[in-house]
This record gives structure tokens, C-alpha cells and sequence, in this order.
């Protein structure tokens, strides 16, 4: 799902991290950070310009519709990378999403994990709509689950297979529905949804790699001189919680602010109450990291509190539509003000 570098407040928040995070590094590098949004800072400024949000209509996002997609891929069991429940997701998700007028590639690579004796064959899932649009978003999740449920208090528990519902799968539940409607908005760009591969292929935690999806999407766009730009990426992890709240998170703030601003913004106009005006208590590494550093503004819509992560009891019962509905709401707005 993510991973956590640091703690900005408090000493209580040193405890709760301890104990809801597995301790990686993170962007901690600030001139890097304001390097990287210089050279962004004026996409999004356009917004200034823009009508007020609630002058274009969301989409007329389903939610409970979402959670029986939810409930559908969790069916299928454990979608780790490389396994036979990834190949079946990737078969219900091309059918999915060619029934709703999406263009889709899967962008096949290879990748060695530290702890593994061979590599295995990953694959980043790509969905267009107006694929002959060069200015381009993307709206973007991993698909991939944990092989290790390791935030269970029994370390004999750690193998069992579990669902990751909300880290893993709400991410593609919502672009499923939200492909229903894509295509009636008024947008003015390309839109991809984009599902990383390989996020959190961990098998030994204290050693292993991360997002080796987003990381190969972004050497791709860097070195590949393709014909489109994007313009901004908006990461979606752990979005269907119960109670979700989407604080800001300060390394999307730090690489991305403008894009974070013009989100944010449209949220208070609506009055879309998850996503909270306020920057989060934890710097958060995740696949918006390597797109920033591939120069593509990305942030991460992320409940940070969501109690179940990598737990067994991640499951559907304890996710819920409205939180994808609020996402939903602001989204659908935000990408019809790009231009």
C-alpha cells in the first residue's frame, strides 16, 4: 500500500506509527522536492481562471455499485503479483473495462525481488480514453496484494491468505465504476488509469523493494520521448475505509502542492468533509513518488488511519461506498476544470 518514513507531530504519533507502519525511507531530501515542483508549479495554476466547482457537474458516480465490484475481486482470493489470482484480475479487468470504451495494454517487465531466488513476470495495466489526446491524466492505484499479512499480532498468522480489500482492491473498484461515466464528462484532456504491478511484492520485510510498478511506469514515460504529457496523476490508496479522511499528505505537498491545492480546492467547494485541510501527521512514500521524480505532479489520496492495513480483517465488511462517493465527487470535477 505504502510506505512511511517519518512522523512530523507529536510524540503519540511516534507510537501509532511504530506500530502501523513498517519503517522505510522516504523523500526526505526537501531541495529535491522544490526542484521537482518548480518545474510544476504553473500546470495547475490555471485554475485560478476556472469556473467554480460547482459549476460543472460530477459524475453520477454509484458507490454501492463500487463495493460489488469490491466484493467481486476479492472473490477471487489473493491477487498477488505474479500469482494465478493476478491473472484472473487482469482477465475480469480487460473485459471490464473494453465493455466501457477503454483502450487497454498491459505493460509487461520483469522484476527481481532482494529475497527471491528468481524473477517474476509483472505486468502495469493501462486504460486510455481519447488515447489521441496528448495533454493526459492519469487516476492511478496498485492492484497488486501483500503476500504477508504482517501487522497481525501472531507472526503464525502472517501467511494465511487475506484479501486486502480497501489496500489493493478499492483503488480498482472505484475506476471500475467510475469507468460507467468517463466518457460523459466534459473533458478536455486524455485520461489513463494506470494499476501498478508490484507496490508491495514484500516477502521479507526488512529487506525488500518496493513499488517496482510505478517505478518502471516512470522510467518508461522518462526515457521513452513519448508524444503526450501529463499533466498531473492523482494516486488512489486505501480510498473505501469506513470513516475514511484523506488529510493532506506532506510529500505530495512537498513535490506536488500546486496539484494538491487545485484537489483540495475543489473538495471545499463541494464540501466533500474526507478530505481533510490539513496536512498529514506521516510523510508517506508511495507509487506517487517515482511519477514526481519522472516529472509528472502526482499525489496521493490516502486514509492513513484505516485500522485493518495488511490485516486479515482487511476485507469488504469493513469498507464502505460513501467514502469512494466523496472521492468520486471531486475527481470527476477536478478533471473537467484541467485544460
Amino acid at each position: 500500500m505504502l510506505r512511511l518514513s517519518s512522523i512530523l507531530l507529536l510524540a503519540a504519533g511516534l507510537i501509532m506509527a511504530a506500530w502501523f507502519f513498517s519503517p522505510r525511507p522516504s523523500v526526505s531530501n526537501h531541495l529535491e522536492a522544490q526542484e521537482i515542483q518548480a518545474a510544476q508549479r504553473e500546470e495547475f495554476a490555471q485554475d485560478r481562471n476556472l469556473p467554480k466547482a460547482q459549476n460543472v457537474s460530477p459524475a453520477a458516480f454509484d458507490g454501492e455499485r463500487a463495493m460489488k465490484y469490491l466484493k467481486e475481486i476479492c472473490e477471487i482470493g489473493p491477487r498477488t503479483s505474479g500469482s494465478e489470482g493476478m491473472k484472473t484480475q487482469q482477465a475480469l479487468m480487460k473485459k471490464h473495462f473494453e465493455a466501457q470504451g477503454g483502450k487497454v495494454d498491459f505493460q509487461k517487465f520483469k522484476a527481481n525481488q532482494k529475497s527471491a531466488k528468481q524473477p517474476i513476470e509483472m505486468a502495469n495495466t493501462i486504460v486510455s480514453y481519447w488515447p489521441e489526446r496528448t495533454r493526459r491524466v492519469i487516476f492511478c492505484a496498485h492492484y497488486d496484494t501483500r503476500p504477508l499479512a504482517d501487522q497481525e499480532e501472531d507472526p503464525r498468522k502472517w501467511r494465511e491468505p487475506f484479501l486486502s480489500a480497501n489496500d489493493g482492491g478499492s483503488g480498482v473498484a472505484f475506476l471500475m465504476e467510475l469507468a460507467h461515466h468517463i466518457k460523459d464528462l466534459n473533458i478536455n484532456v486524455g485520461v489513463d488509469f494506470v494499476f501498478f504491478d508490484g507496490e508491495e511484492y514484500i516477502l521479507e520485510p526488512s529487506t525488500d523493494k518496493y513499488f517496482f510498478g510505478s517505478e518502471h511506469f516512470a522510467s518508461v514515460y522518462k526515457n521513452g520521448r513519448p508524444k503526450h504529457k501529463y499533466l498531473g496523476a492523482v494516486l488512489l490508496d486505501m480510498i473505501a475505509g469506513k470513516g475514511a479522511r484523506f488529510p493532506r499528505d506532506p510529500n505530495s505537498v512537498m513535490m506536488a502542492g500546486p496539484l494538491v491545492d487545485s484537489v483540495w480546492k475543489v473538495a471545499s467547494e463541494l464540501k466533500c468533509n474526507a478530505f481533510v485541510h490539513r496536512d498529514g501527521t506521516v510523510v508517506v512514500d508511495d507509487d506517487h513518488v517515482p511519477l514526481n521524480r519522472a516529472g509528472i505532479p502526482a499525489i496521493d489520496i490516502i486514509d492513513f488511519s484505516y485500522k485493518h492495513w495488511h490485516k486479515l480483517s482487511d476485507t469488504p465488511a469493513n469498507c464502505a461506498a460513501e467514502p469512494m462517493d466523496e472521492v468520486a465527487k471531486v475527481l470527476t470535477v477536478w478533471v473537467q476544470r484541467v485544460k
